[in-house]
């Protein structure tokens, strides 16, 4: 499914599957831990590139726990510099205008298991070129920001980040796409995407969790 607005590539920041997701904990046996962490980002991902996104930027804080990620159109980079999100998400920004210096770039959480390709592709025409944002389900945090075409991502990820991106003058994108809100930090959270429907990853992962 092509996206009507052309984007030169998505940058996806990634803690080691081992320490991310620590309010999440408990969700699955705790070995499996890193597994979920993983599953939901691959659903992610997939999304992504199904949704036609050309490039998709992997930041990994460690590039190796995260290198069965990879598939046709996603990348894997690793983090240079002490761990900070932005800073990640500005290293691939860089990456990213090697390539494109005139296009739109978006970053967007790895915790969306149950994002819908058509939704993602609805967010980017809604953007119309616009440096923007969609605020998370809560409507405090971030699930996805776009650049202008050839403007800063200017990120400010972090507690509040809806309300800090609003401020910097990103427009807040009010359209109903439950699938790119719907972000994975609690076990609540990850219920409420299994109501939505999550990827194929995570749904096998629950699944065997739920055998065994």
């Amino acid at each position: 499914m092509p996206v009507p607005v052309e984007i030169s590539g998505l940058i996806v920041p990634l803690k080691p599957p081992r320490a991310g997701k620590s309010r999440l904990r408990g969700a699955v046996d705790e070995r499996d831990h890193p597994a979920l962490v993983l599953a939901l980002a691959w659903d992610t991902l997939a999304a992504a590139t199904a949704a036609g996104v050309r490039r998709v930027l992997v930041v990994a804080a460690d590039p190796a726990a995260v290198v069965g990620l990879r598939r046709p159109g996603v990348e894997i980079v690793g983090e240079r510099g002490e761990p900070d999100l932005n800073a990640a998400l500005r290293q691939g920004e860089a990456l990213l205008r090697e390539r494109d210096r005139h296009g739109v770039l978006g970053a967007i959480q790895a915790d969306l298991p149950a994002l819908r390709p058509a939704e993602l592709a609805a967010a980017l025409t809604e953007a119309a070129g616009r440096r923007a944002f969609t605020a998370d389900a809560d409507g405090t945090g971030t699930t996805l920001l776009l650049s202008a075409p050839g403007g800063p991502l200017d990120p400010r990820f972090g507690p509040g980040s809806a309300a800090a991106h609003a401020e910097s003058g990103a427009v807040p994108l009010e359209l109903d796409v439950p699938s790119l809100r719907r972000d994975v930090d609690t076990p609540a959270d990850l219920a409420e995407a299994c109501l939505l429907g999550v990827g194929e990853r995570t749904r096998a992962l629950l699944c065997a969790q739920e055998v065994a």
